[in-house]
């Protein structure tokens, strides 16, 4: 008898349990929307504020002034793609031809051989401009601007050059990881397979020495342009060479989800999934699962958050988690919604016209710089509404 009224106990409470799941999610996806609203809001207010030949980039945090970027500044692509997201959302029309206008400032950029921030500026920008209205001018500016990507790529070193500039020959970040969306769907759409081979080229090239044993990940890696040897293992905006920058992080979790996804390639998804296990099971992240700006930052717990970094993780592992299974998937899921619920609220979330107009506070660019240091952020707005429709769309 006492066992039967034990197993009945167990029954009744995997019920209920299960009877919550839908009810926290019912909750998400009210606060989910609640908080688009209000970017929506927020974005619209921005649009009267942001003069025609620029875009915004943050706020400085001395005055308190917008700071804008003109279309060559790697962020360019983030505003018009927030607008994009938010007339998805809305179906507002003046969202949609602010991010039409803003688009043909940049379209330009496709033709620049000069950054491998293409994909940030272009795929988020007039990438879902395309997957919104499918008009074919767009599909011709990213296809361009693929091939301007693409003559950045050395097959002796396996990479996509970073950056031009600096003490490296040939530097490569991880945060390039995020531009191979660009080769990878036009590849797909070209049929052209250069595209793919480089995009997982510099993918696996990245997996072999960005990363260290723990599955953390360098910034910055320096290659020898004719060998394709390793010279240099550093950072630029971490800590130190040897931390845990967590932007970085974020962008690699990712970069590397995105992949699996283009790809099928188990070796993508593993990777992923050892970059989720470091940045969840770090000791040093906060139980609001939004980071320091660096996991070995000194100083902690006396150090900035770097909303744009849980932004990022969030959107990462809530794709993540439709890529697994049980209580992996379970984990990654919950992680990421989490995440959300940390940043919608008053703590990271901006109040009605304040903020400059931006969506989220507390955002770090580049510390060891002092630039952009507890800031919103433009790219912080991007995931932060992407993964908020993200949640909308796969909660259900």
């Amino acid at each position: 008898m006492k066992k039967l009224s034990f197993l009945l106990l167990c029954a009744l409470f995997a019920i209920h349990a299960t009877a919550q799941v839908p009810a926290r999610k019912k909750q998400m996806i009210a606060l989910a929307n609640k908080t688009l609203d209000f970017a929506a809001s927020q974005y619209k207010l921005m649009m009267k504020q942001v003069p025609d030949s620029v875009l915004p980039r943050t706020t400085n945090n001395k005055d308190g002034r917008l700071v804008t970027a003109k279309s060559n500044w790697w962020t360019a692509g983030f505003y018009p793609g927030t607008l994009w997201y938010l007339y998805e959302y809305t179906k507002d029309e003046t969202l949609k031809q602010e991010a039409i206008k803003r688009d043909e400032l940049i379209e330009k950029e496709k033709n620049n051989k000069g950054t491998h921030d293409l994909g940030f500026m272009m795929y988020c920008s007039f990438g879902n401009g395309y997957r919104l209205t499918k008009n074919p001018a767009y599909k011709a500016v990213l296809l361009t601007s693929a091939r301007s990507l693409s003559t950045r790529f050395n097959p002796k070193v396996g990479c996509i050059k970073s950056w031009d500039h600096g003490a490296w020959e040939f530097p490569v970040i991880i945060d390039n990881m995020m531009n191979l969306e660009l080769l990878t769907w036009a590849s797909r759409v070209s049929k052209e397979p250069s595209f793919d081979h480089i995009a997982r080229t510099h993918a696996n090239t990245t997996m072999l020495h960005h990363f260290r044993p723990d599955f953390s990940s360098y910034h910055v890696i320096g290659y020898d342009s004719t060998t394709g040897a390793v010279l240099n293992r550093n950072t630029h905006q971490g800590a130190a060479d040897s931390s845990a920058w967590a932007r970085g992080q974020a962008w690699g979790l990712y970069g590397y989800t995105m992949m699996y996804r283009e790809t099928k390639d188990k070796r993508y998804l593993d990777q992923a999934q050892h970059i989720a296990g470091f940045i969840l099971g770090h000791p040093r992240l906060p139980a609001d699962l939004i980071p320091y700006w660096d996991y070995d930052a000194p100083g902690i717990p006396n150090v900035p958050r770097d909303a744009s970094a849980g932004a990022v993780a969030a959107s990462a592992l809530l794709e993540l988690s439709r890529y697994t299974t049980g209580t992996i998937s379970a984990r990654y899921w919950n992680a990421g919604e989490k995440m959300l619920e940390s940043l919608c609220s008053p703590a990271y979330l901006a109040t009605a016209g304040e903020n400059n107009d931006f969506i989220l506070k507390h955002s770090v660019g580049s510390l060891p710089q002092n630039s952009e240091v507890d800031v919103p952020l433009t790219y912080a707005d991007y995931y932060f509404v992407e993964a908020l429709l993200r949640y909308k769309q796969w909660a259900k």
